[in-house]
């Protein structure tokens, strides 16, 4: 008896789960709608058109969702505002919503200019993408989804001198505030004698766009540890206007740094025949230097021989 009461009383509480009300957009069809509608947005932003046309083309896209879908920019706003109050569900929504943009990276750009450059490269080689994390996250100025925390596993394909780029797309949906991105990398290395020494950087990014924040080459230590987070800020008074920070192909590349090699100087030898039987090189290395310090400039016209006994100021043996 008491079991049966038990399963009524959950199936009753399940049962009185409030949903998302009727004037809004329902979660699958509002799942589907934000996938067309980053695909729009996107879309938009490689076009090759003049930057003050791009409102104008993205609007026309945003008409095309608008139609395709069956609803109205306004029931769109508004069901974009009932979410976003509910953020731990919102949350949700576009951790799936970034799983089906994944599939489309190519469409969003993934190949696309700077973005692109690197899009194949792999895990190893002198130049390598060793990004493992999520590659989009949707931020909110609201804790905690106002910052994205992430770590670098450090393995034996680091070496000491490597620099890093970390680059991404991103997509500010504003309907009023101030946009405030912020991300931040931080490096600590070990020298020979175990002393620890951190290096930091940061990026502040405004606009809609591709955004690169380059840390450069250390010497004096191994890389011992790789860390950082994206924070979106401006999100202490909670309002109920929608204020979203896309991320998309975010990569995170890895430079060896070109290790000069001792080259001998080659020295081409047209034997030409001078009196003594002696060989004289057709040309002199550039650091050889006569009169001053002056360095030899090749004559522009004469045999090797000539050319030779020009620079060193004597004439041939005749």
């Amino acid at each position: 008896m008491k079991l049966f009461i038990l399963t009524l009383l959950v199936v009753l509480l399940a049962s009185c789960k409030p949903g998302t009300p009727s004037q809004y957009i329902q979660p699958d069809d509002m799942e589907d709608i934000l996938v067309d509608y980053h695909l729009a947005r996107a879309l938009t932003h490689n076009r090759d058109v003049p930057y003050d046309s791009v409102p104008y083309y993205q609007a026309l896209c945003l008409q095309a969702v608008w139609k395709k879908h069956g609803i109205t920019q306004e029931q769109f706003d508004s069901s974009m505002v009932y979410y976003y109050m509910r953020a731990d569900r919102f949350e949700a929504m576009y951790k799936r919503v970034a799983a089906r943009l994944e599939e489309r990276a190519l469409i969003l750009g993934a190949t696309e200019g700077e973005i692109g450059k690197y899009s194949s490269l792999k895990t190893t080689g002198d130049t390598a993408n060793i990004w493992a994390d999520r590659t989009r996250m949707a931020m909110m100025p609201i804790p905690p989804y106002n910052r994205w925390d992430f770590t670098i596993e450090i393995d034996s394909t680091f070496q000491r001198g490597d620099s890093f780029l970390m680059q991404f797309v991103c997509d500010y949906i504003y309907q009023d505030g101030s946009r405030n991105g912020v991300v931040y990398l931080a490096c600590t290395y070990e020298d020979d004698k175990g002393k620890d020494t951190t290096i930091a950087r940061n990026l502040h990014f405004l606009s809609t766009g591709i955004s690169q924040l380059n840390f450069p080459e250390y010497d004096d230590g191994d890389i011992k540890k790789l860390r950082g987070f994206f924070y979106l800020g401006d999100g202490s008074d909670r309002s109920t206007t929608v204020r979203i920070l896309f991320l998309n192909n975010v990569q995170f590349i890895r430079f060896h740094k070109k290790r000069s090699e001792t080259k001998k100087d080659s020295l081409q030898q047209d034997s030409i025949p001078v009196e003594g039987g002696t060989a004289v090189a057709d040309t002199v290395s550039a650091g050889d230097s006569i009169g001053g310090g002056q360095p030899l400039v090749p004559a522009d016209s004469g045999t090797a021989a000539d050319r030779v006994a020009a620079r060193r100021g004597r004439p041939l043996p005749r």
